[in-house]
């Protein structure tokens, strides 16, 4: 028996266990795993092949991996600190352009994840847009202040923020565990003397502490200090450091507001020697701009500290801020990031699972099949690419209507050479059975039920004028490796070994 897999692989056996990606091992539709390894396992077999791997474990289970998806990296999620203070300087983008193009969304996303915050210019003034800003990525996160919170002069305030008072470089809510990640700050008016800007990086200037001063680095990660808010109907307490690194020893958070810090009589000299060495490096490197009415700052709240000049009493001054949360941030820039290969491959791995319309295969595996058959046809990539993708409208729409569906979904990527084929090849299935003797007899069970709800059979007319269509000989083509794709003792190809070609058909986009 194998305990740790000596092959190229250099995988363990629980792992490859664990990760075994099989209908008996995950659920076809969420991908989610259906067991929990909770005994000892070992390898007795492994099957190596140019595109796959198969591993038989000890009591009997098989599992088949891609290797491309074995050799894919994982992904840590951890967001890279930075030493370089603000190198891209103030990234900003306009709102309509955010909102109409993905790229450009995607950009302002990965700026947020990459430096710390991003400005979007020509929000639309009117109160509660924030909200609207914060949506277009994830979720508000309700606090004691509300969902939405107003930045303006107030009588009686119950925070410095609601004054015209200096505020110092901070980050907000830590008294709260967890703090708030992602805040949003969107100016409506803005028309006094002052009031000006500032962020600082506070992953850039946690890392140059370590470098140049490391005993007060040091220091900072490993005493925790109270910080509290309280009014009439709120108390809220936390007992954080102000740096805190990961077991790995990253910086994954900086938590600094010297309005509700309390340290206590435990805190001496080298606790407020490293806070003084740490507050002189953040003055050092603040970025500091005006906000103009339209203007929305975006910025992690974990790693940004934010602050502001006084200003004048007279004239108005009106932000209107919410907090949102980074991992749905990170979550929709992954999306937007997916390439339409990956895209695919997803749908695959996922819902592709599923039955088959009674079929003794999976949706994925007879799409597989198919396209395999193209393959084996030596048919152009185009048409290879119809026959892989010909059922994918299955996993977007009702079997009724899945040609129709399947087409139109793959008209964002593909052109008509793929995704006519697609829509057009349960027409050519009626053709086929109107013009081709013995074509019917041999549909499988499955398939006779759905040419009943398809239409049956073409008419005459009907079989003429598909015939005369520009697509109808690759329809019927896509047809026939789609009847031949039902085996379930057939070697199924990797989605991955199809990539290549799905690229080289893929219509180029335009440049973001």
């Amino acid at each position: 028996m194998l305990g740790l897999v000596q092959t190229s692989l250099g995988l363990s056996a629980e792992w490859l266990r664990d990760n075994c990606r099989c209908g008996q091992c995950r659920d076809a539709v969420s991908g989610q795993k259906l067991f929990d390894l909770n005994e000892a396992t070992a390898v007795a077999e492994i099957v190596e092949s140019p595109h796959e791997v198969t591993v038989v474990f000890d009591d009997g289970h098989r599992s088949v991996f891609d290797r491309a998806w074995l050799a894919s990296p994982v992904p840590s999620g951890h967001r890279d600190e930075s030493t370089k203070v603000f190198d891209a300087g103030l990234v900003s983008a306009s709102w309509p352009a955010y909102l109409d193009d993905d790229a450009e969304r995607l950009r302002c996303l990965d700026s947020v994840l990459r430096n710390g915050f991003v400005l979007l210019r020509g929000v639309p003034t009117r109160p509660g847009t924030v909200l609207e800003v914060a949506e277009t990525f994830g979720f508000v996160r309700e606090t004691n202040y509300g969902r939405l919170f107003d930045v303006r002069v107030v009588k009686s305030p119950n925070n410095l923020a609601f004054t015209s008072k200096a505020i110092s470089p901070h980050t907000d809510n830590p008294y709260r565990d967890p703090v708030p990640t992602l805040q949003l700050l969107h100016c409506l008016e803005n028309a006094t003397a002052g009031g000006d800007t500032a962020v600082v990086d506070g992953f850039a200037v946690a890392s140059k502490l370590r470098t140049v001063d490391p005993e007060a680095f040091e220091a900072l990660t490993r005493t925790p200090v109270t910080f509290s808010f309280s009014d009439a109907t709120t108390f809220l307490s936390a007992f954080r450091p102000i740096i805190d690194v990961d077991p790995a020893d990253r910086i994954r958070e900086v938590r600094i507001n010297n309005r509700s810090m309390q340290p206590g009589r435990e805190h001496g000299t080298e606790f407020y020697r490293a806070y003084r060495a740490f507050r002189a490096l953040l003055t050092e490197a603040q970025l500091s701009f005006r906000l103009e009415p339209g203007d929305c700052l975006l910025f992690d709240n974990t790693r940004i500290l934010h602050a502001r000049s006084g200003f004048s009493a007279t004239g108005s001054r009106h932000l209107q801020g919410c907090y949102a949360d980074i991992d749905a941030l990170a979550s929709t820039a992954a999306v937007l990031r997916r390439t339409p290969v990956a895209e695919l491959a997803a749908m695959f791995d996922g819902p592709g699972g599923a039955a088959y319309l009674g079929e003794p295969v999976t949706q994925a595996q007879h799409m597989l099949l198919a396209g395999g058959k193209a393959v084996e046809a030596q048919a152009p990539d185009h048409l290879v690419a119809a026959a892989l993708l010909h059922d994918i409208g299955h996993l977007v729409a009702d079997e009724k209507h899945h040609d129709t569906a399947g087409a139109r979904f793959l008209s964002r990527w593909f052109p008509p050479a793929v995704t006519e084929p697609v829509r057009l090849h349960v027409a050519a299935k009626r053709y086929l059975c109107a013009t081709e003797a013995g074509y019917l007899e041999a549909l499988s069970p499955a398939s006779v039920r759905t040419l009943g709800f398809q239409g049956g059979p073409m008419t005459p007319d009907e079989a003429e004028d598909f015939a005369a269509g520009p697509y109808a000989e690759d329809a019927v083509a896509v047809r026939r490796w789609d009847e031949a794709a039902k085996d379930p003792a057939a070697a199924v190809p990797a989605f991955s070994r199809f990539a290549p070609r799905l690229e080289r058909v893929i219509r180029p986009t335009r440049p973001a």
